[in-house]
C-alpha cells in the first residue's frame, strides 16, 4: 500500500530559474514540463512566474520550484532576488535565431553574478523542431556548453522532446 503524500510533502525543494532572451520559448518549456500544454499562443511574461513538479527520485520526492523571468531588459531590476536561492539554470536560447545565441554569454555573466558558484546550469537549445530554420548548429551550442563547463540539450516544448 503506498501512503498518500499531500502536495506540499516532499523531501527536498530545489529552486530552478529559466533565463534567456524573450521570445526562445521559456514559459512553455515551464509548462510543458509542469502540465504538459503547450499554447503557439503564449504571450510575452511580465514580471516573474513559477510552476512546481514533484519527482519521485530513488524514493525521495523531490520538487523542483522553476522560475520564470521575462526575458525583456526592463524586467532586470528584479536580478537578486530572482536568483536568489537558485541551485539549478537553464538558459535558453532559439536555435532558429542567431541573436538569442549570440546573448546567451551576457546571461551567463549576470547569472554568475548574482548566484552561487555551485549551481548547476544547462544550456538549453529551444524550438529544434524547426530544423529547417535552424540559424545555430547543434555543434555550436556543445562547444559554448564545454568551454564554459555547462551542460547541453536540444529541446522542443512544441513535441516536448528532452523537456
Amino acid at each position: 500500500m503506498t501512503a498518500y503524500r499531500a502536495e506540499d510533502d516532499y523531501d527536498y525543494l530545489f529552486k530552478v530559474v529559466l533565463i534567456g532572451d524573450s521570445g526562445v520559448g521559456k514559459s512553455n518549456l515551464l509548462s510543458r514540463f509542469t502540465r504538459d500544454e503547450f499554447s503557439l499562443e503564449s504571450k510575452s511574461t511580465i514580471g516573474v512566474e513559477f510552476a512546481t513538479r514533484s519527482l519521485n527520485v530513488d524514493g525521495k520526492v523531490i520538487k523542483a520550484q522553476i522560475w520564470d523571468t521575462a526575458g525583456q531588459e526592463r524586467s532586470r531590476a528584479i536580478t537578486s532576488a530572482y536568483y536568489h536561492g537558485a541551485v539549478g539554470a537553464f538558459l535558453v536560447y532559439d536555435v532558429t535565431r542567431h541573436p538569442t545565441f549570440e546573448n546567451v554569454e551576457r546571461w551567463l555573466r549576470e547569472l554568475r553574478d548574482h548566484t552561487d558558484p555551485n549551481i548547476v546550469v544547462m544550456l538549453v537549445g529551444n524550438k529544434s523542431d524547426l530544423r529547417h530554420l535552424v540559424a545555430v548548429s547543434t555543434e555550436d551550442g556543445k562547444s559554448f556548453a564545454e568551454k564554459e563547463s555547462l551542460y547541453f540539450m536540444e529541446t522542443s516544448a512544441l513535441e516536448a522532446t528532452n523537456v
